[in-house]
């Protein structure tokens, strides 16, 4: 997956609201953009951190410029446009480049399903066979090659975690999907101490038949690419 133009770098002065960050350019210029995480980024979220920027000349956006990249002061580079985790696994999935979920004839997008009323990410589809995947994006790095999800409570999180139990109570398959942007991750596990309702569901989520697979991605300002299978080591 590229970048649709070349991103612009600018450094961090601070993410705040969420959705908004402060950024200074390298003539100097100060600016708001938009930031695509609703999680808290820790560690990746650092004043003075070198970040890049995509561009929209769209004149009904209100701010014009997006983050999509940061280097944090440990070096890691990652991306924390977390949607873009999506695009990169069905990419992958439609270029039969992940082993575990190939062969299936459609995949389909944001699809209503369950009975707590969600969008699964992709749905993979042949002959009678269905398969729900989960994407989540991992960016926390907590050091030595440790990744953990949710980087903040997440009673979202532990909702979709229930949903695929029940798909897969009905005969389904049902895979969550651990999409790592962040280039020190070596393997990931649930951040109990962060989210122990979370850990808890998925635990339970796995014990009843749901799959985890974890894949690591290469990261560029040119663009992005699912690379290879990752260990998952359970509750962090």
């Amino acid at each position: 997956m590229n970048f649709p133009s070349p991103l612009v770098s600018a450094r961090l002065i601070r993410r705040y609201k969420r959705f908004l960050a402060d950024v200074v350019f390298d003539d100097g210029r100060e600016l708001t953009v938009y930031c695509p995480n609703t999680g808290s980024m820790l560690n990746c979220a650092e004043p003075n951190s070198p970040v890049w920027l995509s561009y929209s000349d769209d004149p009904k956006r209100k701010y014009a410029y997006t983050w999509q990249l940061v280097q944090n002061h440990s070096g890691e580079l990652a991306c924390i446009h977390s949607a873009l985790a999506n695009n990169l696994v069905k990419e992958a999935v439609a270029a039969n480049r992940v082993a575990e979920l190939t062969g299936y004839e459609s995949i389909q997008s944001e699809v209503r399903y369950g009975e707590e009323k969600s969008r699964i990410d992709l749905l993979l589809s042949r002959a009678d066979e269905q398969c729900y995947v989960e994407v989540k994006c991992v960016t926390l790095h907590v050091g030595g090659g440790q990744g953990l999800f949710p980087d903040a409570v997440s009673a979202r999180g532990s909702k979709h975690l229930r949903e695929l139990a029940a798909m897969k109570a009905q005969g389904h398959r049902a895979v969550l999907f651990f999409c790592v942007q962040n280039s020190a991750v070596e393997r990931v596990a649930a951040a109990a101490d962060i989210d122990a309702k979370y850990a808890q569901t998925l635990e339970e989520v796995m014990a009843a038949g749901v799959e985890v697979l974890v894949y690591n991605t290469e990261i560029s300002p040119e663009g992005m690419v699912l690379k290879q299978r990752l260990p998952f080591m359970g509750g962090g």
